[in-house]
């Protein structure tokens, strides 16, 4: 069966301009891709169209990321805002959330908002326990405790060009870093170094102070609700330790899981493979 054609619009929310890749035919499940740091929904062009014969799919630039539009006062439970106001227009009301980096501070907040809402939980390198927050995160703990000019340079020193490259190669095996494609990072870099980006970028590094804060209430809400859920996990991740796998197994037992040789950005690496897991695990939990 071929696959549908991606589609791309801007929508209007607050007036600001937030783009969104859609594909797929709206009468089956929804699936809601929301990206981490730095990248945009560009970090799901290789899957999107195979994904979109199980699924409606929605890819969103988070505002100031990719295509979309910065908002005043940027914060995680802001950029949720914007979120679901962006799926009223897109016209979904229950989804499968896709959770990476910075997207599941995002998407667990609409998780915890609205539980009746989500089909299912689908986990790739993110945190939400303290077991995935090791020794590197320590001058980053540091300056949410005393924000200091001197703790923010320190903690946010990865606001440069060599340090989004980081984001992607950090510390992986060269062969696997050699599949990444070099304009990835620096089409990212480009976006951050728009005016008033990197400012927004530090504010979300103090921010996601406010994610860990929640941890106990969504540890609260996977032990109440138990959605559906796969994990996928690139072992070689610089950011969040493998513990935390270990975290997320024992909060939703019944939790589908993959360790995969690959890096923090697992779908730059390993994209055939993730689409057909998270085909798989739609049709699975849809069938109940």
């Amino acid at each position: 069966m071929p696959v549908n054609v991606m589609e791309q619009q801007t929508v209007t929310v607050d007036g600001r301009g937030i783009f969104v890749r859609t594909c797929g035919d709206r009468s089956k499940p929804a699936l809601v891709l929301i990206h981490g740091f730095p990248s945009s929904s560009e970090s799901f062009r290789e899957i999107i169209e195979p994904l979109s014969n199980q699924c409606f799919v929605i890819a969103p630039d988070l505002p100031g990321f990719g295509r979309s539009q910065p908002i005043g006062q940027p914060s995680f439970a802001r950029f949720a805002d914007v979120l679901e106001q962006v799926l009223v227009q897109v016209g979904v009301e229950s989804f499968h959330l896709y959770l990476h980096d910075y997207g599941a501070a995002v998407a667990l907040h609409l998780a915890t908002r609205a539980p009746h809402r989500v089909r299912g939980l689908v986990v790739q390198n993110t945190n939400a326990h303290r077991s995935g927050m090791g020794p590197q995160w320590a001058a980053t703990q540091a300056y949410w405790s005393d924000p200091t000019p001197e703790k923010e340079a320190e903690a946010t020193s990865h606001l440069s060009l060599e340090g989004v490259r980081y984001q992607y190669v950090g510390d992986v095996p060269a062969d696997i870093a050699a599949r990444i494609d070099p304009t990835t990072w620096e089409r990212d870099w480009q976006v951050m170094s728009l005016p008033g980006r990197l400012d927004m970028h530090r504010a979300l590094v103090l921010d996601y102070r406010s994610h860990v804060a929640r941890f106990d209430e969504i540890a609260d809400y996977l032990k109440r609700e138990q959605p559906p859920a796969l994990m996928f996990w690139g072992r070689h991740d610089v950011f969040f330790a493998i513990d935390e796998t270990l975290s997320w197994i024992k909060a939703l037992p019944r939790m589908e899981a993959h360790i995969l040789d690959g890096p923090h950005f697992l779908l730059e690496t390993h994209s055939a493979e993730c689409a057909a897991l998270m085909s798989g695990f739609v049709r699975r939990a849809e069938r109940g």
